[in-house]
């Protein structure tokens, strides 16, 4: 059973973050592997642990108030509008990275991804850092492509004793932030939805007057946005009741098949694990998921596709990529 953690264990962390090494601590949307965003060798040591392409930029977690024009080169109306309504919670801008903060963050990039969470855990942690001054470079807490983790055995189970880990409740999102690319509005493109996530092209219409528009192929890179990631060690499709009944015929005896979906398939190799009904707790439990058939020895799982609409867009993004992985 997860809990909060202590004083002392957050000084801790605050003590090895400041002395250049990896700490993991929860946020509302997964648990995420934290470095000193401007230490460029404390951040080679998430790739490294991560086995994370080097070019594959992290997001830099700030605290709640921060002044963000420290971290980049101007801050657009449209990221004020944004913070007001959205920070702290699950929205990570991207803007143009200020000249002093090293490139390492940012994979090599001239841009740079913020964010500020609001699980209680983060927020003291990034309080102490540096008394709140500080930044914390954070992806997910997995091996590079893999499925992200949303409890702190989650992240024990990935590596081991390499990492000091908060303890922390209330992961309640389930899924990674909501990328937004706010770095090239004066070129006139923008803003741009990088990666869907919780807070929707609706949410962010209401306050900037219009939608972000799609990714375009010239488009900074940013975290989880490869075709395929996400990804559990067993073989995962996307496949609707007609299609797996169709596809069984042709599976070994032995076969073994988890199948997520709305109802149940009358065969003895499939074992029906019932979809939640909404997004939102589809989101929440998508990865606790994932990691739990991963252990159960399937040798298949097949997710039934996911409804259409703004508010699906975050998980069956997730599903989408994680299929991706094993050509789907």
């Amino acid at each position: 059973m997860s809990r909060m953690p202590t004083a002392a264990e957050l000084d801790e962390a605050v003590r090895l973050l400041e002395a250049g090494q990896l700490v993991a601590f929860p946020t509302e949307t997964v648990y995420g592997l934290g470095a000193d965003a401007e230490s460029p060798e404390a951040v080679a040591r998430i790739f490294a642990l991560k086995g994370r392409p080097s070019n594959h930029p992290v997001i830099v977690h700030v605290v709640d108030g921060a002044d963000i024009g420290y971290w980049v080169d101007e801050v657009p109306e449209a990221a004020t509008k944004l913070i007001e309504a959205f920070w702290p919670g699950p929205l990570t801008l991207i803007l143009k990275r200020a000249s002093h903060i090293d490139a390492a963050v940012a994979g090599g990039q001239d841009s740079i991804g913020l964010r500020c969470p609001s699980h209680p855990v983060a927020q003291a942690l990034l309080s102490r850092f540096k008394r709140g001054r500080g930044g914390i470079a954070a992806p997910s807490a997995n091996k590079f492509g893999q499925v992200s983790p949303t409890t702190a055995q989650h992240v024990r189970d990935e590596f081991g004793d390499a990492v000091y880990v908060l303890e922390g409740d209330g992961v309640e999102v389930g899924i990674e932030s909501t990328i937004v690319d706010l770095s090239r509005l004066d070129q006139g493109i923008g803003p741009v939805l990088l990666r869907p996530g919780a807070i929707t092209p609706a949410m962010m219409a209401k306050v900037l007057g219009e939608a972000p528009l799609p990714p375009d192929a010239a488009a900074p890179r940013a975290s989880g946005t490869l075709k395929a990631h996400y990804a559990p060690h067993t073989p995962l499709v996307l496949a609707d009741a007609g299609e797996l009944a169709a596809q069984l015929p042709s599976l070994a005896a032995d076969a073994r098949v988890a199948w997520v979906g709305r109802a149940p398939i009358e065969d003895p190799r499939c074992t029906w694990v019932q979809a939640p009904a909404d997004a939102t707790a589809y989101a929440r439990e998508l990865y606790r998921l994932l990691r739990k058939l991963d252990k159960q020895g399937f040798t298949r799982l097949v997710f039934e596709p996911l409804p259409e609409g703004h508010e699906w867009a975050g998980v069956r993004d997730r599903l989408q990529r994680a299929a991706a992985a094993f050509g789907g």
